[in-house]
């Protein structure tokens, strides 16, 4: 399978890569802002034919361009994964105009700007999943310091649904996992003190299963893939 990714350079997003390519049936596109830690990745898998980084940034790129360099590696695309994600932990009090327009250019737009570029390369029974967060489900526990990360998420998930009914003449599926905590670098710089009861390895696991899988049972759903209820 052709796959793309974006937010892979570290954390889950790098698990996901990693391990889609080293299941020997695809090739990957790997997407993220980090040029150096983006290369690092062909590094990192038995065959580093099967990664393709593209180093770009979500917020300020050219989604033309971009859509024109992965054309020049794929004819047609049977995956998009929206992993890209920024969290930004501050009170209401102290949050800015700036931070709230980061956490919905990257959490959001970028997922929106790339969908709507690549759809006509998407193979029938495609798959877009859009990785967002327990803290986006409605009812789920909140935190103080995430209202507008968990706000973004939220709008991640209903663009989901959304999209799921727009696509359904291009065939494309599109689903929503709505993640608890898994162990990564931007989980440990928002909460140092904090300490996650899954890795990211774990996490990007059942990720990779369900990008590839996850459409024969699944279309416009929004799926808590978390340890604790609510």
């Amino acid at each position: 399978m052709n796959i793309i990714i974006t937010g892979a350079s570290r954390g889950i997003g790098k698990e996901v890569a990693i391990q889609l390519a080293n299941s020997g049936e695809n090739r990957v596109i790997a997407i993220a802002r980090d040029e150096k830690k983006l290369n690092t990745l062909e590094k990192e898998v038995k065959d580093p034919a099967r990664v393709i980084p593209i180093a770009f940034d979500l917020r300020n790129g050219d989604y033309e361009l971009l859509s024109k360099e992965i054309r020049g590696h794929f004819s047609e695309i049977h995956v998009l994964i929206n992993n890209a994600g920024i969290l930004i932990n501050k009170k209401i009090s102290r949050l800015s105009a700036d931070d709230f327009d980061q956490m919905m250019d990257v959490n959001v737009k970028s997922a929106f700007l790339l969908i709507q570029a690549l759809i006509p390369l998407f193979e029938p029974n495609g798959h877009i999943v859009n990785i967002s967060s327990m803290g986006g489900v409605q009812g789920s526990a909140k935190f103080p310091g995430l209202s507008l990360y968990s706000a973004s998420k939220g709008a991640l998930a209903i663009l989901s649904e959304c999209l799921a009914e727009e696509l359904k003449d291009y065939n494309i599926s599109v689903n929503c996992l709505a993640l608890g905590a898994a162990q990564t670098e931007m989980l440990a710089e928002a909460f140092p003190a904090y300490k996650a009861p899954l890795s990211a390895e774990q996490m990007a696991s059942y990720i990779a299963d369900f990008a590839i899988n996850g459409q024969q049972f699944f279309n416009g759903k929004i799926l808590p893939v978390s340890l604790s209820t609510p």
